[in-house]
């Protein structure tokens, strides 16, 4: 596990705004992502009848939707151990294969950290 006092501020913030919009939003995940230019992107699971997205795709096509050309960082809040394979395809189509992905439990201690790659 990862001190989440010891992560970069910035890194601290998405893991931050991630979990609050899991709890908001009382969705399985919360996920949230940095560009570029600093700007970051909220989102929780979408889960309608008709389209499914985690909330790491979700974020990553916020960014995309308002113009990001890159990612610094992401990070996820689930009760999930890993991250799946088509989040880390999201991340990585965008960010890069060197984009650190954070992965926090619902408490918001990052447990792991994984590259988009």
């Amino acid at each position: 596990m990862t001190d989440s006092s010891a992560l970069d501020p910035e890194d601290r913030k998405i893991v931050t705004l991630a979990r609050s919009a899991r709890a908001r939003n009382g969705v399985p995940e919360g996920a949230a992502v940095r560009d570029e230019t600093g700007r970051t992107y909220v989102a929780g699971t979408v889960a309608l009848e008709s389209l499914k997205l985690s909330a790491l795709q979700t974020a990553v096509a916020m960014a995309v939707a308002s113009g990001a050309k890159s990612l610094e960082a992401a990070a996820v809040v689930t009760a999930a151990e890993s991250v799946a394979a088509e989040d880390l395809a999201a991340v990585r189509d965008l960010g890069g294969p060197e984009t650190p992905v954070l992965v926090a439990g619902p408490d918001g201690v990052v447990h792991l950290t994984v590259t988009a790659g």
